[in-house]
């Protein structure tokens, strides 16, 4: 069971940029590539530390997959961000055709995951890129769940994996909870809390959410394990099936659209492998707006209090 300890509030994009950095101070061949966005997807602490291996490509985002799929097959590591909308769907089809039919080493940040965006509204809101790019072949999908996690997964993404990788992550200052020291393994769920009576599978800002949720509903005499799926694929098929077992229930949480996003992905070995009573708390088929981040995952129900009502009334189906 990891430890879990509130550190304060940190965007996860500033944990992306860190990771850049650090993985270009190990690697030469790190390379960046912006949209026009520098500083709103994080890519500004990299770009000031290594000004000569950041090149500024302008509002052009299906180039830049085509750009950065040169340089990953002449030796280069390229990272590619700008919003998750864009960076997830806009490139869709170069995304398939370049980078993953020829399966080479490209990162893509997207940013402005969930609809914690807030004021940016629902053009900016990437609630579906998770499932749009889930089909694909070859690809890896992370979703970390704080700026030090984000940090640790950017930095294994580069380091570690060898085809392409999509990294989601947020705008606003979110809880930061992930020690340092932590062993990121790409693929490996994270059990952040033990419990027999549910299972609440999270992801990325959701993570925390989880936590209160299960605080919560120890209060009431519910013990809730807690797993950190931020790896959306490959996912840990083996995790999923052992907390089914262990739990007879099973709760997925995510700012994502519910179709298609993680809990479409733990359904999936779910139905296969263990079948068991099961619910979704994500975006309820709908856009976003705009608005404030905690007001807006309050009303569409993303936030701990939706957790523990989907929690109480699925146990009920055991």
């Amino acid at each position: 069971m990891e430890k879990v300890d509130f550190i304060g509030n940190i965007s996860t994009k500033q944990g992306f940029g860190e990771g850049l950095k650090i993985a270009g101070a190990h690697n030469p061949n790190v390379i960046a590539l912006g949209s026009d966005i520098t500083s709103s997807v994080g890519m500004d602490i990299f770009a000031n530390a290594f000004p000569n291996r950041f090149y500024s490509l302008g509002i052009a985002e299906q180039n830049a997959v085509g750009i950065a799929t040169g340089m990953a097959l002449n030796g280069k590591i390229p990272i590619f961000s700008t919003y998750g909308v864009f960076a997830a769907m806009r490139t869709l089809d170069h995304i398939r055709i370049s980078l993953c039919y020829n399966n080479v080493h490209v990162i893509i940040g997207g940013a402005h995951a969930g609809i914690s965006v807030g004021p940016d509204g629902a053009t900016h809101q990437a609630l579906e890129d998770i499932a749009a790019l889930r089909a694909l072949p070859n690809i890896t999908i992370l979703s970390p769940c704080d700026a030090t996690q984000t940090r640790l997964a950017t930095i294994a993404a580069i380091e570690k994996l060898n085809g392409p990788v999509y990294i989601r992550f947020g705008r606003e200052p979110m809880p930061n909870f992930t020690i340092d020291t932590q062993n990121f393994e790409i693929g490996k769920a994270q059990t952040l809390r033990q419990g027999n009576d549910i299972c609440i599978i999270a992801t990325g800002h959701l993570v925390w959410e989880s936590i209160l949720a299960a605080e919560e509903l120890a209060k009431q005499g519910v013990s809730a394990m807690i797993l950190n799926m931020h790896t959306i694929k490959p996912i840990d098929k083996n995790a999923i099936i052992e907390a089914a077992k262990q739990t007879g229930a099973i709760i997925t949480a995510e700012e994502h659209q519910i179709t298609g996003g993680l809990g479409s992905a733990v359904a999936e070995v779910i139905v296969k492998h263990h079948p068991t009573p099961m619910d979704f708390v994500g975006m309820p088929n709908s856009f976003g707006e705009s608005g404030k981040a905690l007001e807006l995952m309050e009303k569409y129900g993303m936030n701990a209090q939706a957790i523990v009502q989907k929690a109480l009334s699925i146990i009920k189906r055991k």
